[in-house]
């Protein structure tokens, strides 16, 4: 992919900038930069994603931020992604709480902004990986202290509460369901309560991917303390 991008700017050799590229494309999907947005549009996404990169900086236990963008790529409108250090072989219960509090974070940052009449549907695909990781909480791994230490996944299935043989109640169907919005409900409430103690950084952040589009892990912390991305506004 990275040979792909070199060729098509007429480089005869695979640059860093290449590889760079190649990854964000095959991780976050090809950038649609024809893709015609409002500026109301822009400023949304803007603050969407800089609610997920807030939260995820504040939390010790995320991953950490690699890029924020507001360039289109793949189905979204924009995007921050979190990097692993080193291969992640396993999940913790404290750790999947701040994962659940930086999927839900966009949502939160529209909330905070614009009130809960004006939230989107951009919020969708976060809501989707928390239902995930959440029903994955309680279901299978057992984090969930009320409904135990018991392996749900084969009902889990389909869901209709009788797959396999394997039969659940009524009463811990409505227990799990409960569990996992309460899962869900913790990590959003997580995550309005940071993005209101860090207003400030919340709202330059935004303001930051609203001018530049792109900024990397360094040049968020950076834009979050009022300083341009870089330490030469004229380097690129």
């Amino acid at each position: 992919e990275a040979a792909l991008m070199a060729a098509r700017v007429g480089r005869r050799f695979v640059t860093m900038e290449d590889f760079e590229s190649a990854k964000d494309k095959v991780m976050m999907g090809a950038e649609r930069r024809s893709m015609v947005l409002t500026q109301d549009q822009k400023e949304k996404t803007a603050y969407h994603e800089s609610g997920h990169a807030v939260v995820g900086m504040a939390l010790p236990l995320c991953d950490p931020v690699y890029k924020a963008t507001i360039i289109p790529r793949g189905g979204a409108l924009g995007m921050v992604v979190s990097l692993p250090e080193m291969d992640r072989l396993n999940y913790h219960r404290d750790e999947c709480q701040q994962k659940l509090a930086m999927t839900m974070a966009g949502k939160a940052a529209e909330v905070i902004k614009y009130g809960e009449e004006h939230v989107s549907n951009g919020p969708a695909g976060d809501i989707q990986q928390a239902s995930a990781l959440a029903r994955a909480m309680v279901l299978q791994w057992g984090m969930s202290d009320k409904v135990g230490n018991i392996d749900y996944s084969e009902a889990a299935q389909g869901y209709q509460g009788n797959t396999g043989g394997f039969s659940v109640s009524a009463n811990t169907k409505e227990l799990v369901e409960k569990e996992v919005q309460k899962f869900i409900q913790d990590g959003y409430d997580h995550a309005l309560k940071i993005i209101t103690e860090k207003e400030v950084e919340f709202e330059r952040l935004a303001q930051g991917l609203l001018e530049y589009e792109t900024l990397t892990g360094d040049e968020i912390k950076r834009v979050m303390e009022g300083l341009p991305p870089t330490e030469d506004p004229d380097d690129d």
